[in-house]
């Protein structure tokens, strides 16, 4: 594994040079849009070029560039307050989330032309602390699958290589952080899918508590009404760490903190952090991968932390546990799900005929197995997913947390993740888990690409794997833009 270089100070001095912007946090935007010291036209305009210049890359599903701007110049023009941190500064959104007037298909060819008609909740808070939304990007076919391809808006590529994937199924977000195309987005997690995208585009993510965000107006959860959903939730993207915690009290709408608690609360000496010795993964792990997790560790330990490393062998069933969780949770049968989102679903061919990426109807068909297993055999599996809860609440402790990559390996090449469900494993133990999880980038792997590790917790605890992704940013220097690296070549 190598190391990115330390992050730069940044300067948002307003001289002439404008490369800090690229740079920057999104707080750190606002902050300097909000005093002058850069107009919001300026900020949206520099990511805008880069997302252009990187557009064969596959991350945006639909621009509103012009929009956008226009409303950087009415930002610009108008009062600014404080009460409004985001004033000015641009974002994207994942395609499967609902945005005013933009396109919300999550990837299926039976619901081109459905357009929003209103804001997700989630995205009116962004909008209401000020954000400017330029355009929703690229995901997987129904939100399910490590790689984000559909026939909509094609393939969407990794910012490091383009001959190999972003994750999915926010993997537009995550190509669009990564290369630099926009300080912090808005992604959807159910498996894995805000920290795959994280990790394999080098960029912070976080999955909040389950009921912290509402999740319930995207797809697929849109299927399931109003409740609170175990394994989906929304949560913020960014290509700094600092940006985390403050995006999560706009998308909870907690600015008190009651929920979700405070990073200065949270003592590193002493903090009970696992490292488990025998992972979710039925292949060996990359050596990057490793690497980079135990460094994590050590440098956690030479900041006081009480870090262990310990075999935790019921990570190993999570798989087939998660499985039958997910049919539970989405109280239908993938086919099913897919039907419901068709504008005029043609039920006299099998929905496995008609969905068009190979994941999707491998998703299909892995969704059946668990129902065609004997009763014992699925009593045994909830059995192993008891037996999973127990051993890593025992590990960790109410306040303590566990570092465990998503993938396995650093960015496959792409159609390589095919019938591969233990590259997920790592993430989806979590959702089944309900904990809350940050993705943290540590360096990267001899080909230059972006390695990393989550940092997971109880649920509510989502203050305490921020903070310790911070100090992990502290010392490893988070992301580092492609150019950048490739220049190290």
């Amino acid at each position: 594994m190598t190391q990115p270089h330390a992050r730069p100070a940044t300067s948002v001095s307003g001289t002439a040079d404008d490369s800090w912007i690229g740079d920057a946090s999104a707080f750190e935007l606002g902050s300097a849009i909000g005093d002058g010291r850069v107009s919001s036209r300026r900020v949206v305009e520099f990511h805008i070029d880069i997302l252009r210049a990187r557009s064969d890359f596959g991350a945006m599903a639909r621009d509103r560039f012009d929009v956008a701007l226009a409303e950087a110049d009415a930002v610009d023009a108008g009062p600014k307050s404080a009460d409004r941190p985001l004033l000015g500064v641009p974002c994207t959104i994942k395609e499967s989330i609902p945005v005013a007037g933009m396109p919300h298909t999550a990837g299926l060819s039976s619901r081109i032309g459905v357009i929003a008609d209103s804001d997700a909740l989630a995205v009116q808070r962004l909008r209401d602390a000020g954000a400017i939304i330029v355009g929703v990007t690229n995901t997987a076919e129904l939100c399910l699958g490590i790689e984000s391809t559909n026939r909509v808006y094609g393939r969407t590529s990794n910012p490091y290589d383009k001959n190999r994937v972003s994750g999915g199924s926010s993997g537009g977000e995550g190509c669009a952080i990564g290369a630099g195309g926009i300080p912090f987005g808005l992604g959807g997690d159910t498996g894995g899918s805000i920290r795959i995208p994280s990790f394999y585009c080098g960029v912070f993510g976080h999955k909040p508590s389950p009921g912290l965000v509402p999740a319930n107006e995207s797809i697929p959860s849109l299927a399931r009404g109003d409740e609170v959903d175990l394994l989906e939730t929304l949560g913020p993207m960014a290509r700094r760490g600092s940006d985390l915690m403050p995006l999560l009290q706009v998308l909870a709408a907690d600015p008190d903190g009651r929920r979700c608690g405070t990073v200065e609360s949270v003592a590193l000496e002493g903090l009970r952090v696992v490292i488990p010795t025998k992972s979710s993964y039925l292949r060996p792990m990359d050596r990057s991968v490793r690497d980079a997790r135990d460094a994590a560790g050590r440098a956690l330990a030479d900041r006081g932390a009480d870090v262990v490393w310990q075999p935790l062998p019921a990570m190993r069933t999570v798989i087939a546990s998660y499985l039958m969780e997910l049919r539970r949770h989405a109280g239908t049968s993938v086919m099913s799900l897919f039907d419901s989102f068709g504008d005029r679903p043609r039920h006299r061919t099998p929905a496995l005929l008609r969905a068009n990426s190979v994941q999707l109807q491998l998703a299909m068909i892995g969704d059946r197995l668990p129902e065609l297993l004997p009763g014992p055999a699925r009593s045994l599996i909830d059995r192993y997913a008891r037996e999973l809860a127990e051993e890593v609440a025992a590990a960790i402790g109410e306040g303590g947390v566990m570092l465990h990559p998503p993938p396995p390996q650093p960015a496959p090449l792409h159609n390589r993740t095919l019938a591969r469900p233990w590259l997920f494993g790592g993430a989806a133990v979590f959702n089944m888990l309900g904990m809350a999880v940050t993705q943290v980038p540590i360096g990267f792997s001899p080909r230059n690409l972006p390695v990393g590790v989550q940092v997971a917790s109880q649920p509510g605890n989502d203050h305490v794997t921020i903070a310790v992704a911070l100090e992990l940013e502290k010392a490893f220097g988070g992301w580092v833009p492609p150019h950048a690296v490739a220049a190290r070549q």
